[in-house]
């Protein structure tokens, strides 16, 4: 079957879903980075109450979350194959979704912790996968980054990592814990990255650029570099390299 066939099936079968209003296609084959191989990506967004017995009930192979499995404003989704193709489908609660947004535009937001994501995940992810995503079906929002989240994100985020560094340092670095450090400085750099994305307007969908796009694959040196007797000294070139980053972004 050709991607295209391939994406409006899917987009299809998904929209005959009691209680779902839209579906997106979100990832790297929403923006044209992806590989051959790479994963589709599917959003489904719901009104009301959403069965995932019904999303079982197509016949697709695979695993079929409950809601809420994943915590939180991930409520959930699917790991599947289609036409021997990896699909992953989330669930998006259009309630849900219209609270966070509100929140944004207030300048408010929640921390999330979140499988595979070191740092965690603002409840804003699911606005900024509005704003990258492409719709399939149905109609959704397409928000810009509120200018009030642009002020208040980036301190939450910067002392967040603030204070896993200084923990660091007080704690793990003095004992010469080399892998609870080197743990330490990679959350601290991926809650700073989100500091800086956050403080520049730009949406953030999940870690796997993150510290790139902030300026911060530098920390990869520090890390890279750690020993059991200079990791003090290695948690402050981590901090200052992390606050250059925040404070630059702010400042611009």
């Amino acid at each position: 079957m050709e991607e295209a066939h391939f994406e409006s099936h899917v987009a299809a079968r998904l929209a005959e879903l009691p209680g779902v209003r839209a579906v997106s296609l979100g990832g790297s084959r929403a923006q044209g980075t992806h590989r051959a191989d790479s994963d589709w990506d599917f959003a489904i967004y719901y009104r009301g109450r959403f069965e995932p017995q019904h999303l079982r009930d197509v016949g697709w192979p695979g695993e079929v979350s409950e809601l809420g499995a994943w915590g939180g404003v991930f409520d959930g989704g699917a790991w599947l194959r289609i036409d021997d193709r990896p699909v992953d489908v989330h669930y998006r609660d259009l309630d849900v979704v219209e609270h966070v947004l509100a929140e944004a535009r207030a300048g408010r937001f929640e921390w999330q912790p979140l499988l595979f994501h070191l740092a965690g995940i603002p409840s804003y992810l699911v606005l900024a996968e509005l704003a990258i995503n492409r719709v399939l079906h149905g109609e959704l929002p397409r928000p810009e980054f509120p200018p009030a989240l642009r002020e208040t994100a980036p301190e939450v985020w910067w002392q967040q990592a603030s204070l896993v560094l200084a923990y660091a340092r007080a704690n793990h670095a003095p004992r010469g814990q080399l892998a609870e450090t080197a743990g330490s400085i990679a959350q601290a750099a991926c809650q700073s990255a989100h500091a800086v994305l956050a403080a520049r307007g730009e949406w953030v969908t999940n870690e796997k650029r993150l510290l790139a796009r902030a300026g911060l694959r530098e920390v990869d040196a520090v890390i890279a570099g750690l020993a059991p007797e200079s990791l003090v000294a290695a948690v402050d070139e981590a901090r200052d390299r992390c606050a250059a980053a925040v404070s630059a972004a702010r400042g611009s």
